[in-house]
């Protein structure tokens, strides 16, 4: 689906990770979000690919990598876990460092690797997100409103899979169309891509479990490391037109977790590389090439 990228599919401790690389140079990690898959990144990657050796990958539980039920305490869906087996793939791809960047999801897994593995990412970027325990403790009913989803996919199973199952094209489109600001922003080609996979009960699943380790055990983890701060540089990049954007103060939340932030936000909603392509590029070229490791 990614045009001059090879792909392979990375044998990791415990899974099995759908992987693309493309391009030369540096090597530069892409992570995607919910609720969708390495596809998202279509826009873009090929263009971050003239300058680098760009990996693109599903995370566990999405797209074409594996999708194993869940555990009791949800630890096989921890940020944690999740991340060590992206940092496999870029160890058997010959890679002890390089630049990380994730959107959604993928970021949230991005926070996580670069507070477990700082060694290994010398530049990070995290499209519209905040961190995660900021978002859980100032929760209120705006918040709630707006990230209902982040309420409903964290119930027990088989709730959210049952519902969602009965018409995951429904869901997947209402997720599209709602977090999105600019008409016409994901191709034919990406909705069809997307709703191949989440059309697969193994990835509505794996997703939920995904949502269900973020409001368990992931918190768990970030109590633990409150003290912690990201060491290499940080960007962040929101849509102005999104929650993300109107109610929080990215750059002070990420300056409590990161000690060298920058960033802006795009006049989009929350699905940036496709909404605004080339703001997105240019603004991850800008930070990726400015004094380049």
């Amino acid at each position: 689906m990614l045009a001059n990228f090879k792909q392979q599919i990375i044998h990791t401790t415990e899974a099995k990770i759908n992987t693309f690389v493309g391009g030369k140079g540096y090597p530069l990690l892409l992570l995607h979000g919910y609720p969708q898959n390495h596809y998202m990144w279509h826009k873009i990657a090929h263009r971050l690919a003239e300058d680098f050796t760009v990996i693109v990958t599903d995370l566990r539980g999405y797209g074409d990598s594996s999708k194993p039920q869940g555990k009791a305490d949800h630890s096989n869906y921890s940020k944690r876990a999740i991340a060590q087996e992206q940092v496999e793939v870029m160890s058997q791809l010959g890679y002890d460092q390089f630049y990380l960047v994730g959107h959604d999801r993928g970021a949230r897994v991005a926070h996580r690797l670069t507070l477990d593995y700082p060694q290994r990412v010398t530049k990070l970027a995290v499209l519209d997100i905040i961190p995660t325990y900021e978002l859980y403790k100032t929760c209120d009913q705006e918040f709630a409103s707006a990230y209902y989803h982040w309420f409903f996919l964290i119930q027990p199973y088989p709730f959210p899979e049952t519902l969602i199952g009965n018409n995951p094209e429904y869901f997947l489109s209402h997720c599209l169309e709602s977090w999105s600001r600019v008409k016409g922003a994901f191709s034919a080609e990406a909705k069809a891509e997307y709703l191949r996979c989440f059309s697969d009960k193994k990835t509505i699943h794996g997703s939920c479990e995904d949502y269900r380790a973020s409001a368990d055990i992931d918190l768990v983890h970030d109590e633990e490391d409150m003290d912690k701060k990201i060491t290499c540089p940080l960007l962040a990049l929101w849509g102005k037109q999104g929650i993300i954007g109107k109610k929080y103060d990215v750059i002070a939340s990420w300056k409590k977790r990161a000690i060298n932030v920058r960033g802006k936000g795009l006049d989009c909603g929350h699905f940036l590389p496709e909404e605004a392509p080339e703001a997105t590029y240019e603004n991850l070229q800008e930070f990726l090439t400015l004094h380049r490791t």
